[in-house]
């Protein structure tokens, strides 16, 4: 079981794709201009930028997300669980990071560059369904997700949102489900939007700490997203 658990958890994780959202909450103003899918390829995390770490490619596509949620205003927060959003973007690109030490440390990151005030609206709907939905249920896994909590500002590129909840994952209605704690952190670099989230797996003893998205991962891949214009 614990291992179709798991499965299902990431395939939890990764669902969901295409359909532009509507965000009506105040954003600022993006002047840059977005990147190409060759020029964010060029900025994403490479081995040779993070010691000790090993990086995995992930697919993406440049679709908004779909996945939906009840009630339909937390849908931002589940759609930030696969690194999307609802707003469909000019490129992106994912990789999977972990440490060599520890296998269970680490993120997923989804990089997504947007025209226009996309890379704004994807932080600005992020930030109020988070302070709005305390708990929903993704629809299309039926997976239910407590205690979201936004979290104090990390002050991270132009603008940042990050978050935590727990993941009620159960394989039917009549198990006792497993609290799986996430992590969210969605960050704004000019155009560009770097969405990495991290969840804590289950463990024997059933306690599981927080999750945290490593600040070394985090802060090298702003570096370098920085350094790419």
């Amino acid at each position: 079981m614990g291992v179709s658990l798991a499965v299902l958890t990431l395939c939890a994780t990764l669902a969901g794709c295409g359909s532009d959202a509507d965000a009506s909450a105040d954003v600022a103003v993006v002047a840059a201009e977005p990147l190409s899918a060759a020029e964010l390829e060029q900025a994403v995390l490479t081995k040779a930028d993070l010691g000790g770490y090993d990086i995995e490619k992930v697919v993406t596509d440049t679709s908004a997300s779909r996945r939906t949620a009840d009630p339909a205003e937390c849908a931002p927060v589940a759609r930030a669980l696969g690194g999307s959003s609802g707003f469909g973007a000019v490129a992106r690109a994912g990789r999977m990071i972990f440490s060599k030490k520890d296998s269970a440390t680490g993120a997923t990151m989804i990089l997504s560059s947007h025209s226009g005030q996309g890379a704004a609206r994807v932080i600005a709907e992020l930030r109020t369904a988070a302070e709005e939905c305390e708990t929903f249920k993704d629809v299309a896994v039926g997976f239910r997700y407590d205690d979201v909590e936004v979290r104090p500002d990390p002050h991270q590129g132009d603008e940042s949102v990050s978050l935590r909840l727990t993941q009620l994952a159960a394989l039917s209605e009549d198990e006792e489900p497993i609290r799986v704690p996430y992590a969210v952190l969605a960050v704004r670099q000019g155009a560009t939007v770097a969405m990495f989230y991290e969840f804590d797996r289950p463990r024997a003893s059933g306690d599981s700490p927080p999750a945290v998205v490593p600040e070394a991962i985090v802060e090298a891949q702003l570096k370098k997203l920085e350094a790419s214009g």
